[in-house]
């Protein structure tokens, strides 16, 4: 018998609800949110649960990460649970409130409900490109405000004084801001250099990032790279939100984790409108969007695709969500490729 382990995680403590194959509560535990907390729930699942333990885990980034890792390091099976599900299945329980045992037993008949969630996985590799894109976004979000404020800086100074709207980020444009402030003089002046300076160490770590970043991408995802407007940033992105493609049972549970997966909304003569998809990984449908907007504007399959669907009576937001579910296949299958080397290039699309 499969037993159902739902786990509320916080920063400081993890609450685990155990259910049966119906739904039933079993036991429940709450421990700390360590290692010696993460052994303790182990110990009780394997004493007060006979039979196969499942883990389900609401999705929550950081806060879930150690413990995925760790029950993976001990040859548990663990899913992720979207919160958007786990909602769903509060919200349809007889028990009312809310509280840690209430949502990790949500997350447990979740898991019962969906049986096709992605497994977690944590592959050193595609953490590795998780963890060095997250890092260079942080940055690139810091400069972005300190260049805000320098620009309010400068408009001060002097309301005529332009700097390009992406200038900051080139060495030139920094060098000429920081030669035109040095022949001013007060407070308003000396703190526009000491941003200046910040922004200058800040766009030196950023380049540093995505040329260690570009390097890893072009060694182990060059079928990634292969399709048209998937830079090296992108791929980047996909490989590490995804963690490792093996663990979805197919391209469609792959869409849906994507957020990609098409959701009918027609009656009577409207038969086969579509309306975008509210849920899955929005940083990995952001990057399939990127992609297809890159190739709605230059000669290819996917431009080929995209205007065959407004010929046949699609809106550009409808033929838009198509090409990315397509887009979602393609990148499917080359993730595929890159980790099964031995997959001959020639059986995979480029495009949509």
């Amino acid at each position: 018998m499969v037993i159902v382990i739902g786990a509320d995680v916080h920063k400081g403590t993890h609450t685990f609800v155990a259910v049966d194959a119906v739904g039933r509560k079993l036991s429940e535990k709450t421990v700390r949110a360590t290692t010696a907390g993460h052994e303790a729930a182990l110990r009780w699942a394997r004493r007060e649960l006979p039979g196969e333990l499942r883990w389900g885990i609401e999705d929550c980034r950081h806060l879930s990460a150690r413990l995925e890792r760790e029950l993976l390091a001990a040859g548990q099976d663990v899913v992720r649970v979207p919160p958007k599900l786990m909602a769903q299945a509060r919200a349809s329980s007889r028990e009312r409130g809310k509280s840690d045992p209430i949502d990790a037993l949500a997350v447990a008949r979740a898991v019962l409900r969906e049986p096709d969630l992605p497994v977690a996985s944590h592959d050193e590799s595609t953490r590795e490109l998780k963890l060095l894109v997250d890092r260079r976004e942080d940055l690139v979000s810091e400069r972005t405000r300190q260049i805000n404020r320098l620009r309010w800086h400068l408009h001060e100074l002097d309301p005529e004084f332009d700097v390009p709207t992406k200038g900051f980020a080139i060495g030139k444009q920094r060098r000429r801001v920081n030669e035109w402030l040095d022949a001013r003089n007060g407070l308003v002046a000396e703190l526009a250099r000491d941003i200046l300076i910040d922004i200058d160490t800040g766009s030196s770590r950023i380049d540093e990032l995505e040329k260690r970043i570009t390097a890893l991408v072009q060694d182990r995802y060059p079928h990634l790279l292969a399709i048209p407007g998937c830079g090296p940033l992108t791929a980047a992105k996909i490989a590490g939100e995804t963690a490792n493609v093996h663990r979805f049972r197919s391209e469609a549970c792959f869409a849906m984790n994507a957020g990609v997966a098409l959701l009918p909304v027609w009656s009577g003569n409207t038969r086969g409108r579509v309306r975008m998809s509210r849920s899955g990984n929005r940083q990995l449908n952001a990057a399939l969007h990127r992609i297809a907007v890159t190739q709605i504007r230059v000669n290819g399959l996917g431009r080929v695709y995209y205007r065959k669907r407004l010929e046949n009576g699609d809106s550009t937001v409808e033929a838009l969500r198509c090409l990315k579910r397509r887009l979602s296949r393609v990148v499917f299958h080359a993730l595929h490729a890159d980790q099964q080397p031995t997959l001959p290039p020639a059986n995979l699309p480029l495009a949509a």
